[in-house]
């Protein structure tokens, strides 16, 4: 009964307004980050469909506007599933910016004076392509506007090269594309019709977002108790909890039981998200790249015909990897705890926390870690957050054996841990030790400041 409502307190201390708070933001992360992932990759999937051409005739012949009826003309091929309006703008000079200010566009095509008589002199013409970039983000920048016109006044150009010098459409169609390329990926003993750029483009997707969640959730849930332990602590809430007729270990069990609760929350509520978040930030890239090339299949049947789909067993295991991080992140956050006299300098203690994050974060953002050097490798793989970060590529890619092995591993380290966490709590040591970073401790100078006075 007595660890009952030891577990209710720490429980109760744990689980405050903060932590809810926390969770409900992070939901709300994973479906704002997933819709706007989708509503980018939508608007960039639409101008390549929809597309809209600003265009400046600076050359004014019978070619150009044979081209610009040509454009026109796509929307009547039944064959084209490709939508195209033109907008005329009157230009000159190239003061760039100045056009597009004055037009109030952000993209625009100039065909320059003389373009046609380059054409009829057999040699290659000029197109300006003008497009203006307002942001650095990735997303903002996947169709630059003018990609999509560009291609196809190439296209309508090409061909009315080949009419004029009586090149027939389908040898005009071999000339453009002399050969039929069939992509194939191969994963160890299996195979799919699909180019392995597709395949990276969704497994960038998924494995973007992990890094940062385990990261983050390393930093938050080390704090968050070794704050709870230090402010204990200095409160003497601790001195008067372990001088109760209570066992040491009934406490220190109910304090690492809540703490994994509060983990096992936290994997939970970060794994529901982050599958929130690939289901929907990739719907529409899979249901793109099963169109995108005639014949070619789904994204997620090559996923699975390559055995990279995860299951939900595979949700699993990876939350269950994610729950042994916190709960290390937790029993080494009882032992920093321990060692501070002041609330200020639970932000050192942090550091060596966040740093053996920093270290296999940065490194599997990187690099592929199996690839490194055999010396390197095993000193990244000693730090234990390290096979939560390669959880989800090696179980995608069949490293099952090292996923295992990362998971043994980590429930060694928490066991070392919260051995180490178990004999700091079950001596009177925790109420004098701590680590000053070269400060003397202000109860040993009070006392000094007291026999000083005595003497005098």
């Amino acid at each position: 009964m007595k660890f009952i409502n030891l577990l209710k307190k720490e429980l109760s201390e744990l689980i405050n307004i903060q932590m809810i708070l926390s969770l409900v933001l992070t939901m709300g992360i994973f479906m704002i980050l997933g819709n706007v992932m989708k509503s980018s990759i939508d608007e960039a999937i639409d101008s390549t469909k929809n597309v809209t051409i600003n265009i400046s005739d600076r050359d004014q012949t019978d070619f150009t506007k044979a081209i610009e009826q040509a454009l026109l003309d796509i929307n009547d091929d039944p064959d084209e599933n490709t939508s195209v309006k033109l907008k005329y703008f009157d230009t000159t000079g190239d003061d760039y910016a100045k056009i597009l200010e004055d037009n109030d566009i952000n993209n625009i095509v100039i065909i320059p004076e003389g373009f046609t008589k380059k054409v009829e002199a057999d040699e290659r013409p000029n197109i300006i392509s003008v497009n203006r970039m307002e942001s650095a983000a990735t997303l903002s920048n996947i169709s630059d506007g003018n990609s999509s016109a560009i291609s196809l006044i190439r296209d309508c150009i090409s061909s009315s090269i080949a009419s004029e010098y009586n090149i027939s459409e389908e040898k005009y169609d071999l000339l453009e594309y002399p050969v039929d390329v069939t992509d194939n990926t191969v994963i160890d003993d299996k195979s799919a019709e699909i180019s392995s750029g597709s395949i990276m483009a969704k497994i960038s997707i998924q494995n973007m977002i992990l890094p940062i969640i385990v990261f983050v959730l390393i930093i938050f849930t080390s704090q968050m108790l070794m704050n709870a332990i230090a402010n204990e602590k200095i409160d003497k809430t601790l001195e008067t909890l372990l001088s109760a007729p209570v066992s040491r270990l009934a406490i220190i069990g109910s304090k690492m039981l809540a703490a994994a609760i509060i983990a096992l929350i936290n994997a939970a509520v970060f794994m529901f998200g982050f599958s929130f978040f690939v289901s929907d930030s990739t719907t529409e890239v899979t249901e793109t790249a099963k169109t995108a090339v005639e014949g070619s299949i789904s994204m997620d049947e090559a996923f699975r015909q390559l055995g990279i789909s995860l299951s939900t067993g595979d949700y699993i295991l990876v939350g269950l990897q994610l729950f042994f991080t916190i709960l290390i992140c937790l029993s080494a956050s009882l032992i920093l705890g321990a060692l501070v006299d002041d609330p200020k300098k639970t932000q050192n203690m942090l550091m060596p926390i966040m740093m053996l994050a920093i270290v296999p974060y940065m490194i599997s953002m990187l690099a592929d870690i199996n690839t490194l050097p055999t010396p390197v490798k095993l000193v990244v793989y000693a730090i234990p957050f390290t096979h939560t970060f390669t959880s989800i590529p090696n179980l995608m890619f069949g490293h099952t054996t090292l996923f295992i092995f990362g998971l043994i591993y980590q429930i060694l380290f928490f066991i070392v841990c919260i051995f180490f966490a178990l004999r700091i709590f079950m001596t009177d040591r925790i109420f004098t030790i701590s680590l000053n970073f070269g400060q003397k401790n202000k109860y040993k100078k009070k006392k000094k400041g007291a026999a000083a006075s005595d003497e005098e």
